[in-house]
């Protein structure tokens, strides 16, 4: 799942970019608001993590702005306002959640996937897709119910292909999923995580749409079952 922070708290914003991707986000982070409105208007991310107390702009103003946008992904205010009026206020102005400084990183990381779950309209904590199962609180993956070892970003990138299944993913989009603006990467990277979950499962499970992308094909009466973040 990749996420925004923003967060001005230089300090506390490398404590938790670093945290987060432990925990297998991809995590992009910018220290003012103005700068995500931008950001969220021209990239995709599955939540955003916002600071009230921002030097350019409220986040509270922020958060309308993107609601007025009809932006509609899931945000998640963290902040040390822990008055009921704020809390209130917060709420209101469109966040999907609120927790308050200092805050666990195990909460945090349930409530993440909490938020992208319910965007989704799915409720079921574990991914499944056929005869795999993805549980995204420990980042396990079973296939015929046996254990398979993944890598990080195989993980991250299977999870990325069967939450969205039935929908084409270019490589850019892969990519972005995978590494932040940050972190870089080998040209051929989706390339080469795709051919090694085709090896360690079935060739099949991800097809090449020649010229637009990759896509893990929707099961017959799926739907939306089972999705959820990590």
């Amino acid at each position: 799942m990749r996420v925004l922070l923003v967060e001005d708290d230089v300090m506390l914003g490398d404590g938790m970019v670093d945290a987060l991707r432990s925990s297998g986000y991809t995590v992009d982070w910018l220290q003012q608001g103005l700068p995500a409105l931008s950001a969220l208007k021209s990239e995709e991310f599955a939540a955003l993590i916002l600071d009230l107390n921002l030097p350019d702009i409220d986040g509270i103003s922020l958060l309308r702005r993107l609601r007025r946008e009809r932006q509609t992904l899931p945000v998640l205010i963290l902040t040390a306002r822990d008055a009921l009026d704020d809390r209130v206020l917060g709420l209101d102005a469109g966040s999907d959640d609120y927790m308050v400084k200092p805050f666990a990183l195990q909460e945090l990381n349930a409530r993440l996937r909490a938020l992208v779950r319910r965007s989704k309209g799915q409720a079921q904590a574990v991914l499944e897709y056929g005869e795999l199962q993805l549980f995204p609180a420990s980042q396990q993956v079973t296939y015929r119910g046996e254990p398979v070892k993944l890598t990080p970003h195989e993980y991250k990138l299977l999870q990325e292909l069967i939450t969205q299944s039935g929908r084409v993913l270019s490589r850019d989009q892969l990519q972005q999923s995978l590494y932040g603006w940050d972190e870089g990467a080998e040209s051929n990277a989706v390339e080469v995580h795709i051919h090694h979950l085709r090896k360690k499962f079935f060739p099949e499970l991800i097809r090449n749409i020649r010229g637009v992308g990759y896509i893990v094909p929707q099961q017959e009466g799926q739907g939306t079952k089972g999705a959820s973040a990590p």
